[in-house]
Protein backbone atom coordinates (compact mmCIF):
# COMPACT_ATOMS: atom_id res chain seq x y z
CA UNK A 1 0.00 0.00 0.00
CA UNK A 2 1.26 3.33 -0.81
CA UNK A 3 0.56 6.90 0.58
CA UNK A 4 1.10 10.08 -0.67
CA UNK A 5 2.93 12.57 1.01
CA UNK A 6 0.96 15.92 1.55
CA UNK A 7 3.59 18.57 -0.04
CA UNK A 8 5.53 20.52 2.60
CA UNK A 9 4.33 24.09 2.53
CA UNK A 10 6.70 26.64 2.35
CA UNK A 11 9.28 24.36 2.25
CA UNK A 12 12.70 25.26 0.63
CA UNK A 13 14.79 21.79 1.05
CA UNK A 14 15.49 19.88 -2.01
CA UNK A 15 14.41 16.26 -1.85
CA UNK A 16 17.28 13.98 -1.39
CA UNK A 17 18.15 11.97 -5.18
CA UNK A 18 16.11 9.13 -5.22
CA UNK A 19 13.22 10.00 -2.32
CA UNK A 20 10.11 9.30 -3.42
CA UNK A 21 6.69 11.04 -1.79
CA UNK A 22 5.07 7.70 -1.42
CA UNK A 23 5.67 5.07 1.42
CA UNK A 24 6.00 1.49 0.42
CA UNK A 25 5.17 -2.04 3.00
CA UNK A 26 8.66 -2.89 3.96
CA UNK A 27 9.10 -6.09 2.18
CA UNK A 28 9.95 -9.14 4.11
CA UNK A 29 13.57 -10.16 4.85
CA UNK A 30 13.07 -14.13 4.92
CA UNK A 31 13.00 -14.54 1.44
CA UNK A 32 16.37 -14.30 -0.19
CA UNK A 33 18.67 -14.98 -2.94
CA UNK A 34 22.58 -14.76 -3.32
CA UNK A 35 24.13 -15.13 -6.61
CA UNK A 36 27.79 -15.52 -7.93
CA UNK A 37 26.26 -14.05 -11.47
CA UNK A 38 25.85 -10.13 -10.60
CA UNK A 39 23.69 -9.75 -13.97
CA UNK A 40 20.75 -12.05 -11.98
CA UNK A 41 19.69 -8.83 -10.25
CA UNK A 42 18.52 -7.47 -13.32
CA UNK A 43 16.54 -10.50 -14.82
CA UNK A 44 13.33 -9.83 -16.31
CA UNK A 45 10.81 -10.98 -14.55
CA UNK A 46 9.63 -14.26 -16.53
CA UNK A 47 13.15 -15.17 -15.96
CA UNK A 48 14.00 -14.40 -12.49
CA UNK A 49 11.11 -16.65 -11.44
CA UNK A 50 13.53 -19.06 -12.11
CA UNK A 51 16.40 -18.27 -9.99
CA UNK A 52 15.78 -20.34 -6.57
CA UNK A 53 15.77 -23.42 -9.57
CA UNK A 54 19.03 -22.96 -11.04
CA UNK A 55 20.62 -20.94 -7.37
CA UNK A 56 24.27 -23.05 -6.09
CA UNK A 57 22.90 -23.31 -2.88
CA UNK A 58 20.11 -21.70 -0.30
CA UNK A 59 21.46 -19.59 2.33
CA UNK A 60 19.42 -19.19 5.95
CA UNK A 61 21.51 -15.30 6.62
CA UNK A 62 23.02 -12.85 5.27
CA UNK A 63 24.58 -10.09 6.81
CA UNK A 64 26.92 -7.28 6.40
CA UNK A 65 25.45 -5.40 3.60
CA UNK A 66 26.75 -1.87 4.79
CA UNK A 67 29.35 0.51 4.17
CA UNK A 68 30.81 3.39 6.54
CA UNK A 69 32.77 6.32 5.72
CA UNK A 70 35.56 7.88 8.05
CA UNK A 71 34.48 11.40 9.39
CA UNK A 72 37.38 13.62 10.55
CA UNK A 73 36.37 16.71 13.27
CA UNK A 74 38.64 19.87 12.16
CA UNK A 75 38.02 22.66 14.66
CA UNK A 76 38.99 26.09 13.03
CA UNK A 77 39.84 28.81 14.38
CA UNK A 78 37.45 31.87 15.68
CA UNK A 79 34.75 29.52 15.03
CA UNK A 80 33.14 28.57 18.09
CA UNK A 81 29.59 27.38 17.08
CA UNK A 82 30.45 24.41 15.44
CA UNK A 83 33.24 21.53 14.38
CA UNK A 84 33.68 21.12 10.56
CA UNK A 85 32.96 17.17 10.03
CA UNK A 86 34.95 16.18 7.00
CA UNK A 87 35.04 13.36 4.94
CA UNK A 88 37.91 10.92 4.93
CA UNK A 89 38.06 7.08 3.71
CA UNK A 90 35.21 4.92 2.73
CA UNK A 91 35.52 1.24 3.60
CA UNK A 92 32.69 -1.95 2.95
CA UNK A 93 31.27 -4.52 5.38
CA UNK A 94 32.06 -8.06 4.77
CA UNK A 95 29.41 -10.34 4.00
CA UNK A 96 28.43 -13.27 6.02
CA UNK A 97 26.96 -16.49 4.47
CA UNK A 98 25.37 -19.20 6.58
CA UNK A 99 23.55 -22.36 5.43
CA UNK A 100 23.50 -25.84 6.40
CA UNK A 101 26.03 -28.26 5.58
CA UNK A 102 25.42 -30.19 2.08
CA UNK A 103 27.53 -32.60 0.59
CA UNK A 104 28.13 -30.25 -2.37
CA UNK A 105 31.34 -27.86 -0.83
CA UNK A 106 30.75 -24.63 -3.01
CA UNK A 107 32.08 -22.34 -0.26
CA UNK A 108 34.75 -24.87 0.78
CA UNK A 109 36.05 -24.55 -2.88
CA UNK A 110 35.65 -21.15 -3.68
CA UNK A 111 37.97 -20.48 -0.38
CA UNK A 112 40.21 -23.02 -1.24
CA UNK A 113 40.77 -21.16 -4.85
CA UNK A 114 41.46 -17.95 -2.61
CA UNK A 115 44.01 -20.17 -0.67
CA UNK A 116 46.34 -20.64 -3.59
CA UNK A 117 46.30 -17.28 -4.44
CA UNK A 118 44.55 -17.86 -7.99
CA UNK A 119 43.56 -14.01 -9.25
CA UNK A 120 40.04 -15.84 -10.52
CA UNK A 121 39.20 -17.02 -6.66
CA UNK A 122 37.98 -13.44 -6.55
CA UNK A 123 34.05 -13.06 -8.02
CA UNK A 124 31.36 -11.19 -8.32
CA UNK A 125 27.70 -11.55 -6.64
CA UNK A 126 24.55 -10.44 -5.76
CA UNK A 127 22.02 -10.69 -3.19
CA UNK A 128 18.38 -10.72 -4.18
CA UNK A 129 15.58 -9.78 -2.16
CA UNK A 130 12.41 -11.29 -3.35
CA UNK A 131 8.80 -9.61 -2.99
CA UNK A 132 6.10 -12.25 -1.45
CA UNK A 133 4.70 -13.48 -4.82
CA UNK A 134 8.55 -14.12 -5.69
CA UNK A 135 9.98 -12.01 -7.96
CA UNK A 136 13.16 -10.07 -7.21
CA UNK A 137 12.31 -6.60 -5.40
CA UNK A 138 15.57 -5.08 -4.14
CA UNK A 139 18.88 -6.17 -5.45
CA UNK A 140 22.39 -5.30 -3.80
CA UNK A 141 25.37 -6.36 -6.02
CA UNK A 142 29.59 -6.66 -5.18
CA UNK A 143 32.40 -6.49 -7.29
CA UNK A 144 35.71 -7.78 -6.81
CA UNK A 145 34.04 -10.40 -3.89
CA UNK A 146 36.88 -12.93 -2.41
CA UNK A 147 36.54 -15.69 0.02
CA UNK A 148 38.27 -14.47 3.50
CA UNK A 149 36.85 -16.29 6.28
CA UNK A 150 35.34 -20.24 6.06
CA UNK A 151 33.82 -21.33 9.33
CA UNK A 152 32.64 -25.11 9.30
CA UNK A 153 30.12 -26.52 11.63
CA UNK A 154 30.07 -26.72 15.60
CA UNK A 155 29.59 -30.05 16.47
CA UNK A 156 27.27 -31.41 19.84
CA UNK A 157 26.30 -35.04 20.23
CA UNK A 158 23.49 -33.97 22.59
CA UNK A 159 21.71 -31.71 20.00
CA UNK A 160 19.46 -32.08 17.82
CA UNK A 161 20.41 -29.34 15.66
CA UNK A 162 21.16 -28.28 11.65
CA UNK A 163 25.23 -28.18 11.05
CA UNK A 164 25.87 -24.64 9.44
CA UNK A 165 28.93 -23.26 7.41
CA UNK A 166 29.45 -19.70 7.38
CA UNK A 167 31.47 -17.85 4.47
CA UNK A 168 32.90 -14.17 4.87
CA UNK A 169 32.81 -12.04 1.73
CA UNK A 170 35.50 -9.32 1.51
CA UNK A 171 34.71 -7.17 -1.22
CA UNK A 172 35.33 -3.81 -3.43
CA UNK A 173 32.20 -2.22 -3.25
CA UNK A 174 28.37 -2.89 -3.38
CA UNK A 175 25.59 -1.29 -5.88
CA UNK A 176 22.30 -0.70 -5.19
CA UNK A 177 19.97 -2.59 -8.41
CA UNK A 178 17.40 -0.67 -8.55
CA UNK A 179 13.96 -3.34 -9.27
CA UNK A 180 10.68 -2.38 -10.14
CA UNK A 181 7.94 -3.76 -7.75
CA UNK A 182 5.09 -5.66 -9.80
CA UNK A 183 3.00 -3.36 -11.03
CA UNK A 184 5.01 -0.47 -11.25
CA UNK A 185 6.09 1.69 -14.43
CA UNK A 186 9.54 0.81 -13.72
CA UNK A 187 11.77 -1.52 -16.09
CA UNK A 188 11.60 -5.83 -15.58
Amino acid sequence: MTVPLPPLPGSSVPPLPGASTVFDDPLPKYRFIVTLAPGDAYLPAAQALLLPVVAVGAFQEATGLGAQQEVFPYAEGGVNGYVHQLPGRHSWNRITLRRGVTRAPVLWAWYAAALTGDLSARRDGALVLLAPDGLPAAAWAFRGGIAAKWSGPDLHGEQNAVATESLEIAHEGLVSAERALPGSTGRD
